[in-house]
């Protein structure tokens, strides 16, 4: 299964305007992927799976409160803000990447989509100057060095169920990469979640700020 059916599979309360916005994400990303290579080649064949899916585990770990401001780093075509911009409506959403075609891509699919909670900027992470509540990310470098990329960029003020930080995609054993960070953190194993066996080594780290 690898189509709209494996979101409402883990996600079966999306409203209409959802379910057309997620199951138009595959054409898309592929007309888009033709032009400007976004995506990895290989993956496009589990798109639902590697991109949709994977993104909204970070839903399974947190729902977003209406107003949440989200920054989503190094996001690439658009990996998880989309997919979660589609899911939180209510909330705001920041995706940032140096390389400006990915950029055009994000600016294109969410204007493609009515999506007006997604904001994409051609940015170093570093340069951004607003605060927010939470930071997602998908594997963009080791978190030690992606630490001090978002440093000083969170909101003092709590207004979700998880106190304010980061939520990145990551798989593989992560005990090293760890080691050296400071702060309060912990995984949440995806395969627990997930069936399909794309999420055997897949974790959400959530980082307290």
């Amino acid at each position: 299964m690898n189509s709209i059916q494996l979101i409402q599979k883990y996600f079966p309360n999306l409203s209409p305007i959802q379910i057309e916005n997620f199951s138009r994400l595959e054409e898309l990303y592929t007309t888009w992927n033709n032009q400007i290579n976004v995506i990895s080649r290989k993956d496009t064949d589990n798109f639902y799976e590697r991109h949709v899916l994977h993104s909204l585990g970070i839903a399974k770990i947190i729902q977003f409160k209406d107003g949440s401001e989200i920054l989503d780093v190094g996001t690439g075509g658009g990996f998880p803000g989309i997919p979660l911009a589609i899911l939180f409506p209510e909330c705001q959403f920041t995706l940032v990447d140096s390389i400006g075609k990915k950029i055009k891509v994000v600016n294109e699919i969410a204007k493609e989509l009515g999506l007006k909670n997604v904001t994409g900027i051609h940015e170093r992470a570093e340069n951004i100057k607003r605060k927010f509540d939470f930071i997602v990310s998908r594997a963009v470098t080791a978190m030690p060095v992606f630490l001090t990329w978002i440093d000083e960029k969170f909101k003092k003020e709590n207004i979700n169920d998880l106190p304010n930080g980061v939520l990145y995609l990551k798989g593989g054993d992560l005990i090293e990469e760890m080691s050296t960070v400071k702060k309060h953190y912990k995984f949440y194993d995806l395969n627990k979640i997930f069936e399909e066996d794309f999420f055997e080594t897949k974790k959400v780290v959530y980082l307290k700020n």
